[in-house]
């Protein structure tokens, strides 16, 4: 069960982004190298993140193996360095079975999946394997094109890794929302 002591004790047990990065061969290391030196948060999206107060606690379940998780974790690392609040933990999904287990996605080990936390470890939400716009896309290819929810602004997008991060920024700033406006937070934080 996600319960705070165990989320907390998965935390603490969990990498750096940089010491994730000592465990990958270096073949790894450099395809995840290429994946991070692309990505570029826009101004608004660094203004956006470092006006964070909440305290966010992200654990995120990853495979180095993983061709989603080389594009995807590299854009979690970003979004926390812009971030005086965020926490980023990475942990081997093989090697954490007690917790990937708990967080499978349409009953698969997916990764990426980011588990979001609170400040004090609490559940906050979960966000794996895709985001919208790479879903729209994979749908877009072996669907169709109309195989997706046809909506204003639903487009397949030009730059599918800019539309990915602008994903990811848009759930931590869902997140951050959540936080900032808890009653509990709130009362703890007089704000």
């Amino acid at each position: 069960m996600l319960t705070s002591p165990f989320l907390q004790a998965k935390f603490a047990m969990g990498l750096t982004y940089q010491q994730y990065m000592q465990s990958a061969r270096p073949d790894q290391q450099a395809s995840w190298q290429r994946q991070h030196e692309k990505i570029q948060l826009t101004v608004p999206q660094t203004t956006l993140l470092g006006g964070f107060t909440r305290r966010v606690n992200v654990l995120v379940s990853s495979g180095i193996w993983c061709g989603d998780c080389a594009a995807q974790v590299p854009m979690l690392d970003h979004i926390a360095r812009a971030s005086p609040v965020v926490e980023l933990r990475l942990l081997h999904r093989d090697e954490h079975r007690d917790l990937s287990e708990q967080i499978m996605i349409c009953g698969g080990l997916r990764v990426p999946t980011a588990v979001f936390l609170n400040e004090d470890f609490e559940f906050t939400g979960l966000l794996g394997d895709k985001t919208l716009s790479r879903l729209r896309s994979q749908a877009a290819r072996s669907l169709g094109a109309g195989a997706f929810c046809q909506l204003p602004g639903a487009e397949q997008p030009q730059d599918l890794a800019a539309a990915g991060l602008a994903d990811w920024v848009a759930e931590f700033e869902r997140i951050h929302l959540l936080l900032r406006l808890s009653p509990n937070l709130r009362d703890r934080h007089g704000d």
